[in-house]
């Protein structure tokens, strides 16, 4: 085969796994790892090396690319091994795409590699070996820079904290995850990322910020159409809804995911589902419909041999048929599924339920006088109350102080937010809006190169005799309003202010946004700024002020370069021709080049009176024809 037709071999192996079908999947995986072992002397056997220096082809571009596709394969079949329980292969197989990576350097892969150990480290519930796998997977994508998967590492290890109990942690990774996905716009992580949060606050027993997060996961799901998602949401929010007492929404969510987990063939979701209603009938009173959803749920998880699932509902049943108030109450039957509890619980190491379904097997020893039963159990409850009494303390230290952090957080937020709108504002009164965006974005340097632009510089006359009669703040006030009423005009046609160089001012159209009528907008902005102005007699010397002002057109580049006061600025032949249209013209005129009379349109000319004033000498650009700009009368 050729290596093409393995690449599509594996797409073909990821979708299988992608749809459920491991089985399928791990066949493609092995025949593409045959196919390697023949072709390339890649070795994928447990006693045999991983990798053998030599190969078909001694180009080292093929040996990356023949490694990348090995591990990538590897990857695949571990993960299925992983989905069918086969949890020591799928880490042995990890073990071995780690190895391939390491000898080609291939970071990316190294670090996935990693990532896949950590997962299954967690579904063994080894949290505290996921955690170390993960925190060095996250280490390498943050240092690659690969968004996507620094967000994917972030979920990952709030996995982790979560089932380790460390609500802080979790919450604090969940919200990384979750900031990164909004930023890439993945509704698929963003969703996961709110369902976890959503758990974390169920736990911390915060049902109405659980209920908002799961909400907001439900609805993403629904616009995806992932059902399989969308039922484990429901079954959320109708676990919350019971928690908050309000059996009604509890029952109606519950049911809607009983429907679609039937329409699923999901066995297992069914069986939840038949505990959590079971439940709430029981908050209900309802003790016969109760118990009938217990026993379908027990039923259900025997047949699939979920023992933690089987535990839980054989508590639930013992408990209601050694409560008294059921009018089905039967000591014998409750100490019966009780017993069975306890026993698969201590096998479980089950603590929290074995703690609960302890004190309900005391009481009934105690109600039916069995008194030294009663007292064995007690002391068993008492024991192991101390511990489960402890993680509820932790539980609570946790939800303080996620409550302090959230506090502090939403203070930063708050600051930030300010700060950031602030920054906002003083950057787009400094760079053009579509510049500072960029440089928001994270652009360092920004060099755009524009054709056909129209350049102004305009210079107060007789500047340096007036700074001689004013003060320095008069003079200041002066140069204030003289360029104020510039801004507003070059914002009226649509002109970007460059800066201001003592009493000079310099402005462009057609940078950084493109305009086709640039002349016809600078040459408008030109007119009004001799106009249109007058300036307040209020200073301690008379003030009366013209300008001159100069005109070219033609190629710019344009951009701002630097790490520190960021200024955007034009460079070019063009921008120094404009200056010199403006020092070479005269007083209250507006002297322009022949190539900016070329950029005005025939239209155009129509409306603005152009007048030659034949070849002039310029300095640093020899003779140039040039002309002056008027109103047509």
């Amino acid at each position: 085969m050729t290596h093409n037709e393995l690449e599509e071999l594996l797409i073909r192996a990821d979708t299988e796994n992608t749809n459920g079908h491991y089985e399928e999947a791990k066949e493609l995986a092995n025949t593409i790892l045959e196919t390697l072992t023949t072709a390339s002397r890649f070795h994928f056997k447990e006693d045999s090396s991983v990798f053998f220096k030599k190969s078909f082809s001694d180009n080292k571009e093929t040996l990356e690319e023949t490694a990348s596709l090995s591990v990538r394969t590897l990857l695949a079949l571990a993960f299925a091994e992983r989905m069918m329980g086969n949890y020591e292969s799928s880490l042995a197989t990890l073990e071995k795409a780690l190895s391939i990576a390491e000898e080609f350097d291939n970071d990316e892969n190294i670090a996935r590699a990693l990532r896949n150990i950590g997962i299954v480290h967690q579904f063994n519930s080894d949290y505290r070996a996921a955690l170390e796998y993960h925190h060095r997977s996250l280490a390498i994508f943050s240092k690659l820079g690969i968004k996507k998967s620094i967000g994917l590492s972030h979920g990952i290890l709030g996995v982790s904290y979560y089932h380790l109990s460390d609500y802080s942690h979790a919450l604090e990774y969940f919200h990384k995850s979750l900031e990164i996905f909004e930023e890439l716009g993945i509704k698929e992580f963003i969703s996961e990322n709110l369902y976890n949060i959503g758990n974390v606050h169920l736990n911390l027993s915060d049902f109405e910020r659980a209920l908002e997060f799961f909400q907001k996961a439900l609805e993403i799901y629904e616009f995806l159409g992932k059902k399989n998602s969308i039922v484990i949401a429901l079954e959320s929010i109708g676990v919350t809804y019971k928690e908050l007492s309000d059996n009604t929404q509890a029952l109606e969510y519950l049911g809607k995911a009983m429907v679609l987990n039937k329409e699923l063939g999901n066995t297992y979701g069914i069986g939840s589902n038949l505990g959590n209603i079971g439940n709430v009938h029981l908050n209900l009173l309802d003790y016969h419909s109760a118990l009938e959803h217990f026993l379908r749920a027990l039923a259900i998880f025997e047949q699939l041999g979920r023992k933690n699932s089987i535990a839980i509902s054989l508590g639930n049943i013992g408990t209601l048929y050694a409560n008294q108030d059921f009018n089905g109450y039967d000591a014998i039957e409750a100490e019966g599924h009780l017993l069975k509890a306890i026993s698969l619980c201590e096998e479980l190491k089950d603590k929290l339920n074995l703690y609960a379904i302890e004190k309900a097997l005391a009481d009934l020893y105690h109600i039916n006088e069995r008194w030294k039963d009663s007292d064995t159990h007690f002391r068993k409850y008492h024991a192991l109350e101390k511990e489960v009494q402890s993680e509820g303390a932790k539980k609570q230290a946790h939800k303080l102080d996620y409550e302090r952090k959230e506090a502090e957080r939403e203070k930063h937020l708050e600051v930030e937010r300010a700060r950031s709108q602030a920054t906002d504002e003083i950057l787009s009164n400094i760079l053009p809006v579509n510049i500072m965006e960029r440089l928001i974005k994270g652009e360092k340097k920004i060099v755009d190169s524009y054709k056909n632009v129209s350049v102004l510089f305009a210079d107060i006359v007789g500047f340096t005799k007036l700074s001689a009669l004013l003060p320095a703040d008069e003079l200041i006030d002066v140069l204030d309003i003289v360029f104020t009423h510039f801004d507003t005009i070059c914002k009226k046609h649509g002109l970007e202010k460059i800066k201001t160089i003592g009493d000079a001012y310099m402005a462009v159209c057609g940078a950084p946004v493109p305009q086709v009528d640039h002349a016809m907008r600078t040459a408008n902005a030109a007119l009004e700024m001799l106009e249109d102005f007058e300036i307040e007699q209020r200073f301690s010397a008379p003030v009366n002020l013209t300008f001159r002002i100069g005109l070219h057109s033609g190629n710019v580049v344009a951009g701002i370069i630097g790490e520190n006061k960021y200024s955007y600025d034009l460079w070019g032949d063009a921008v120094n021709t404009a200056s010199r249209m403006e020092s070479h013209g005269e007083e209250g005129r507006i002297h322009v080049s022949e190539d900016f009379v070329n950029a005005l349109s025939h239209g155009e000319k129509y409306l603005i009176k152009v007048s030659e004033r034949g070849e002039t000498e310029i300095k640093g650009k020899g003779r140039m024809k040039t002309y002056y700009l008027s109103r047509v009368q």
